[in-house]
């Protein structure tokens, strides 16, 4: 070897342009190997690559390297999501083209990302802001559309009044826009929707087949589609209490047994009969222009005082026509969930106890729990929602849930009005169908033209596709396309009269729901698709990314795979077989005595004695050690990728991200620990620098006998090879990391105990040669470069990327000793280790030389001696 010290600057960009210049990461669609399809979810182009990026990106590489390795064709390609908010943010801010800023972005993040080592196809690199690819999503759109998947019709927003825009319930914050700070109205605009809503039960049913899928993703995903059965029920309106016209009130309740708990009647603001009632009511009129000033989210809704208006108006009780409730608009009602209306059961709803509570309705408990007497059972503040007997219900008493759920059901459904049934059984979705529409210039436009004769009018396939135009400006609120002078007005295609383009711009969440479908032909230029291709790729057989995507990214992508095998684009339904949350990366947070944030960069940390403290490098300034968080800009706690790469190297950066903590948990990023990461990959420089020296000695065939030391290297060295292979197939890389430490441990060891030349036998350097091979095999995926220096290093042939994986002789992993345990009248004592294909007697004779059995027994024969194979010894004294 040259050195004993390994030099990252030196080996990585060079390894790099070896990979590159042989192009042995790209993928060839006809390969006859099996394929393996491994994905990280693309990047957004914000112009530097983070943390969290070096751990999700480490981590596919290691199962692309390893997939190859075992023999696949392995699909591992790279792309951007590159339309949104921020690149028109950057225009405002910057005076900057959005395409400019996001290109620029883009290059710079490839560059690092190149760096890292990762076994990329770039050859399959899309942009979703491209108009190579936006082509065919504007294409599918049309599909969708003929096929009725897609339907344009009202829906209430967050509109900024002073940015001329929809906000995302996310970007309203205490009732405000994130950026103009301007109160923010709820609005009816007419939108375009994906229906997604048609596959609800279908998407649900799914689940149950992801089975590679994270639980509490699953989980997440059956609460969002939320399906309920439940009741649909026509409260009749008090005539004298009503506003003129108004006769019902509609509501879908999954709780009809506690109806004789009723105290109150709720609708949404903007319900129609909250309308008719504030038209001769300033205050209420008032109260509800209040509430459309809040924002949608249901967990904002979920936390906002809960605040109501009597209307006046009367409910009657559909199981007593003497009994009326009192009907209020309430800000925590949604129109768009269920019928926009309910009746409020305060015992057995937390919600509704905090309402009745509020405004001194009273509750009456009608469920009884278990156990409890029935005469004495009260609520107060927190509301009852488990499982009992029925009271205070009449003719329900007594019964349980389920019964009284049942009784209700069929009496309503029983009763008529107007020649209609009162109830009838129900199943409902919390899932609404997809709004597409967005008011801005940076996304991918929507292919239709309005005209006054014709109505809406698709863009002809063959004008696709329909280009941003480039001749925008920022400089006042609003979306650019809407005040374009040319491209907007269009003739409209069927008539050939002015007719106008749609303005609006599809959501990005359409771009990233078929990406991964494209990456398996990024070439094909008349479709979508490459039918052949995506049907053999697809599904994806290792998905990685965020849980912070688990819900809405997930639940899109698997709606539009179904849409595009309703469309003939695709011939499968799910487009991920294997799904992988990995947890973030985390950091101190350090603060100056006024509070500013410090970066890490910025600190030396000093211990003394078990203390640690920070003080700023530049003055000496006292830091204050806050918790540890997620990275973050506003809070200052994060680590440049590059920096780290440029003082210790990708491979130590990659390293360190996988051995701290289990992949799905957090890594805590720490200085010593990068420090340690590099310290071991010196190690593993120099011992297989000593590696080297011995196998110079090895002879060319494999020896006919291994002496005791031989073998011992050899089992070491084909047990890690077992335990890292089974943990990469398991995704649990940090047990990987801690497989190989064991191992290069053991075989440095081995290496020392060498006392003399005479020592150094063939079949142990034949033992040391091969040890040293599995070695940088094994470590290859995680440090790919240092991985090929040891490999030359090795006077190995070709590069360790392009290997196949080691075979484990299965023979090596069996133990020739077993150690049981030993009880003594019942209770364990000691342990004895024999030979495994020792005999009964055998092992009864090694038991009783034991120092505690010899003590049990005070000189005395035992009465009985019980051998149970492989399992245990029970000595009776």
């Amino acid at each position: 070897m040259k050195s004993d010290r390994y030099n990252a600057r030196d080996a990585e960009p060079r390894w790099q342009k070896t990979w590159d210049s042989q192009g042995i990461f790209a993928t060839k669609n006809d390969d006859p190997r099996p394929k393996y399809y491994v994905l990280e979810m693309f990047p957004y182009p914000s112009g530097r690559i983070h943390m969290g990026h070096v751990r999700n990106y480490t981590m596919g590489d290691v199962v692309a390297r390893y997939r190859r390795a075992k023999g696949f064709s392995v699909l591992h390609p790279m792309g951007w999501d590159a339309f949104g908010m921020p690149a028109e943010n950057a225009a405002m801010e910057r005076k900057v083209h959005p395409k400019a800023w996001t290109y620029q972005n883009i290059a710079a993040m490839k560059a690092q990302l190149q760096s890292m080592g990762l076994s990329l196809d770039w050859a399959r690199e899309i942009a979703t802001c491209d108009p190579a690819y936006y082509k065919h999503q504007q294409a599918m759109f049309l599909d969708f559309l003929e096929a009725g998947l897609v339907e344009r019709k009202q829906s209430k927003v967050n509109w900024d009044p002073v940015d001329n825009t929809v906000l995302a319930n996310e970007q309203v914050i205490d009732g405000r826009g994130w950026r103009s700070g301007a109160l923010v109205e709820q609005r009816e605009l007419t939108q375009w929707f994906f229906k997604i809503s048609d596959y609800a039960q279908d998407l649900l049913d799914a689940i149950d087949t992801l089975d590679r899928w994270p639980e509490k993703v699953r989980i997440m995903q059956r609460n969002w589609i939320g399906r309920s059965e439940g009741l649909f029920i026509r409260f009749a309106l008090d005539p004298k209490t009503s506003p003129s016209g108004e006769t019902e009130l509609d509501v879908f309740t999954t709780r009809p047994d506690t109806l004789f708990g009723a105290k109150f009647m709720a609708i949404a603001p903007d319900h129609p009969l909250a309308k008719a009632a504030a038209a001769n009511n300033p205050k209420l009129a008032e109260f509800i222009a209040e509430c459309k000033r809040r924002g949608t989210s249901q967990a904002e809704i979920d936390t906002a005082e809960k605040m109501g208006f009597d209307t006046g108006i009367k409910a009657v009780h559909p199981l007593d026509p003497a009994w009326h409730l009192p009907v209020y608009v309430a800000n925590f009602i949604l129109m768009d969930y269920g019928t926009g209306a309910i009746f409020g059961c305060p015992a057995h709803d937390q919600r509704d106890l905090d309402f009745v509570n509020k405004y001194g309705l009273g509750n009456v408990p009608v469920v009884c729990p278990p156990g409890q007497d029935p005469k004495t059972f009260v609520i107060t503040d927190t509301a009852y929602d488990g499982d009992g007997t029925l009271i205070n219900s009449r003719f329900l008493d007594g019964m349980t849930i389920d019964q009284a759920k049942e009784d209700v059901a069929k009496r309503l459904e029983n009763e008529t009005r107007n020649g209609k049934p009162v109830a009838q059984r129900q199943v409902n979705f919390r899932l609404r169908d997809w709004g597409i529409s967005r008011q801005r210039y940076w996304g991918c436009p929507i292919p239709v033209i309005h005209c006054e004769d014709c109505g809406i009018v698709p863009v002809p396939k063959s004008d696709l596709p329909v280009q941003l135009p480039e001749d925008v400006t920022f400089d006042r609120p609003g979306n650019p396309l809407d005040r374009h002078p040319t491209w907007k007005n269009v003739p409209c295609p069927s008539c050939g009269k002015p007719a106008r383009r749609e303005t609006d711009t599809m959501d990005t969440f359409v771009d990233s729901s078929w990406y991964f479908a494209r990456f398996t032909d990024p070439w094909v230029a008349d479709a979508p698709t490459s039918r052949k291709d995506v049907d053999r790729w697809l599904p994806v057989d290792q998905y990685i990314g965020g849980i912070e995507h688990a819900i809405l990214h997930l639940l899109y992508s698997r709606f539009f795979t179904r849409a595009m095998k309703k469309t003939g684009h695709a011939g499968l339904d799910e487009p991920f077989g294997g799904l992988f949350t990995q947890g973030m990366v985390v950091h101190e947070t350090y603060r100056k005595a006024d509070g500013e944030f410090v970066m890490p960069s910025e600190v030396s940390i000093v211990a003394e004695g078990d203390a640690r403290k920070a003080v700023l490098k530049t003055t000496g300034e006292p830091i204050e050690i806050g918790g540890i968080e997620k990275m973050s800009k506003s809070k200052k706690n994060t680590v440049d990728p590059d920096d780290i790469i440029g003082a210790y190297g990708a491979d130590t950066a990659r390293w360190f991200v996988l051995s701290d903590s289990p992949p799905e948990r957090d890594v805590i990023w720490t200085e010593e620990g990068v420090q340690g990461s590099w310290r071991f990959v010196q190690r593993l420089w120099r011992l297989i620098g000593e590696v080297a020296g011995i196998a110079a000695k090895a002879p060319a065939e494999r020896p006919a006998e291994f002496g005791e030391k031989a073998l011992s290297v050899r089992k070491a060295a084909h047990g890690a090879l077992a335990k890292v292979s089974d943990d990469i197939e398991k995704l649990r890389f940090n047990r990987c990391v801690a497989h190989i430490y064991e191992f290069s441990n053991a075989l440095s060891a081995a290496i020392g105990d060498v006392g003399s030349p005479a020592e150094l036998t063939p079949d142990f350097a034949f033992a040391v040669r091969e040890a040293g091979g599995i070695l940088v095999q094994l470590f290859a995926p995680m440090m790919p470069h240092l991985a090929e220096e040891c490999w030359a290093a090795l006077g190995q042939p070709g590069l360790v990327s392009v290997q196949p994986w080691p075979e484990v002789e299965a023979a090596l992993l069996v133990e020739n000793t077993i150690t049981l345990p030993v009880q003594i009248n019942g209770k364990k004592r000691a342990d004895v280790t024999v030979p495994r294909d020792a005999g009964n007697s055998d092992i009864e004779a090694a038991v009783l030389t034991l120092d505690a059995v010899k003590k049990a027994l005070d000189g005395k024969a035992p009465k009985k001696v019980i051998v149970v194979p492989q399992r245990i010894v029970n000595v009776v004294a």
